[in-house]
């Protein structure tokens, strides 16, 4: 693989911090654009996985995936330039904001631009989250994890019960584990018979 450049890092992650708007998840589709399809730095497997674990690990999304791409890129002063890069928009942002924070929300046409931002959001993690469903192989196990979960966020959702999402990752994680090692004690009876 050919070695990329850190200023190529730097700029890539200070745009994904300065373009995506709503959090992590909105964040999916703009970095598998920029790592897959634009810079072509990890395939579509690879950033399902990276998706999978820069959720289930602290820290938002977006830096962990900024912090494992660089650091795949070119080591640790990828890792280190990815990651202060992909910060740097909202650590700014957030502290111009901070500093008049009040005149802020009080101007109407602020109220409306975020009320429009909200909308755009939703697109985003719905997207991302097509996109996703799309690239994970459409197995018995990974349908039947994706139908649970939908149904039961839904569920939870219209009962207004709070289930944190750290839960349904941590039990899909498990799930996975258990059908691992029910196929892997499968294939060895299955092996030891013969």
């Amino acid at each position: 693989m050919k070695k990329t450049k850190l200023s190529v890092l730097f700029f890539t992650m200070l745009k994904i911090g300065l373009f995506t708007f709503g959090g992590g998840y909105a964040m999916l589709a703009l970095l598998e654009n920029e790592f897959i399809e634009k810079k072509k730095w990890i395939e579509k497997d690879e950033f399902l996985d990276v998706a999978a674990i820069a959720e289930s690990t602290p820290g938002p999304i977006a830096i962990n995936a900024a912090t494992y791409v660089g650091y795949k890129m070119r080591g640790f002063a990828g890792a280190f330039i990815s990651t202060v890069a992909v910060c740097i928009p909202s650590v700014t942002i957030i502290y111009i904001i901070s500093l008049f924070f009040d005149e802020f929300l009080s101007l109407e046409y602020v109220a409306y631009a975020f009320r429009g931002i909200q909308v755009g959001v939703i697109y985003l993690i719905l997207s991302a989250g097509l996109r996703i469903f799309k690239g994970i192989k459409k197995d018995a196990f990974n349908i039947t994890i994706v139908v649970t979960v939908m149904s039961v966020m839904i569920l939870f959702s219209l009962l207004a019960i709070r289930f944190s999402t750290v839960f349904y990752i941590l039990i899909c994680g498990f799930a996975g584990v258990m059908a691992y090692l029910i196929k892997s004690l499968k294939e060895r009876k299955a092996g030891g018979g013969e």
